[in-house]
């Protein structure tokens, strides 16, 4: 309750401040995690619960607010790549790799990472897996790239013990080029029950795809942000069905950054300035955290507006009640309050 009322009283300070100022008395306390891999993968259960996957075949569990960490990943997995993970508590959690091939798996594990369970592994030579999320501890979507000129999507309904390649029908078509960025576990978003969002790049147009049918059927629209084979949206977060962001830019420009908003679950998209290139993106209450490896920014309007507040590099964040971020040389942190 305390850390929630500095924060309240922070993004108050925001909100006074100039349109140009940096956001007055957030900042990341870095956590010692013992690795030096690169954590794409965050998923933030409370205050004292956390999870965090990345390459070389690293996942990272702490159950006392980051203050230790120790490395639970499935044995024999260190050529593997965890570019996502969803938690559910401290002993539930699934972890997703990424590659070209049987690279891309799916893990779970009931017993805080004592012991894994395969529990899927594409054996299709085109395709390749970006993200995943959770609707709920039952139901989860994993997007992965085009296959036969559609996202591919598969879902779980068991919590993740299981996986089935959803048909194709209701996916749009895809455009040459596009495909999913597996920046950060972020190119799929969910909301309540059943409303989905994938974001894209690579194409002529980036593009947002909205389901509202656990993925079954999907609706797409283009967004302001630029497209390239580097550029595109990277994440996407709604805080509800109908408030959304989009985050991204380039890449290989990382002083470049785009993001859009949408009040009307993802059907038109708003462009709007941000610092820099963002592979991450996370509402805390009505505010929204954005990372990348030039930096974070806040904004307290709804992603409209955005203040930066850390140089610090980050790929993924996750803001359940306690912010948490991830990225390069093992770095995972908690947002403070100066």
């Amino acid at each position: 309750m305390r850390w929630m009322t500095g924060i309240v009283a922070a993004l108050l300070a925001v909100a006074v401040a100039a349109p140009a100022q940096a956001a007055p008395g957030l900042t990341w306390q870095l956590h010692a995690t013992g690795s030096d891999a690169r954590l794409r993968g965050l998923s933030a259960v409370s205050p004292l619960v956390a999870w965090a996957s990345g390459s070389g075949g690293t996942v990272l569990r702490t159950t006392d607010g980051g203050r230790t960490w120790a490395q639970m990943a499935p044995q024999g997995t260190q050529s593997l790549d965890f570019r996502d993970i969803e938690a559910f508590d401290a002993q539930h959690a699934v972890a997703l790799s990424i590659g070209t091939g049987d690279s891309s798996r799916v893990y779970r594990t009931e017993d805080g990472g004592k012991s894994w369970r395969q529990t899927q592994t594409n054996n299709d030579p085109n395709a390749f897996y970006d993200c995943m999320a959770f609707f709920d501890q039952r139901h989860g979507l994993i997007v992965g790239d085009p296959v036969n000129g559609k996202f591919e999507v598969l879902a779980t309904d068991d919590g993740g013990r299981s996986w089935q390649v959803l048909p194709s029908d209701g996916m749009p078509a895809a455009q040459p080029g596009e495909a999913g960025f597996a920046a950060s576990g972020q190119c799929v978003a969910t909301s309540g029950s059943r409303d989905a969002w994938i974001g894209s790049g690579g194409g002529a147009q980036s593009r947002i795809y909205h389901s509202t049918d656990r993925g079954r059927t999907w609706h797409e629209t283009t967004t302001p942000l630029p497209s390239s084979q580097s550029s595109g949206v990277f994440a996407v977060a709604f805080r509800d069905r109908e408030h959304g962001v989009a985050v991204g830019g380039d890449y290989s420009a990382p002083t470049t950054g785009a993001a859009a908003t949408s009040q009307n679950q993802g059907r038109t998209w708003q462009p709007a300035a941000i610092t820099g290139y963002r592979s991450g993106a996370a509402w805390l209450g009505a505010a929204v955290i954005a990372v990348g490896p030039t930096g974070s920014d806040l904004s307290v309007d709804g992603g409209r507006h955005w203040r930066p507040f850390d140089s610090g590099s980050f790929d993924t964040v996750d803001c359940p009640n306690t912010c948490w971020a991830a990225g390069e040389h093992g770095q995972i942190a908690t947002l403070s309050i100066d």
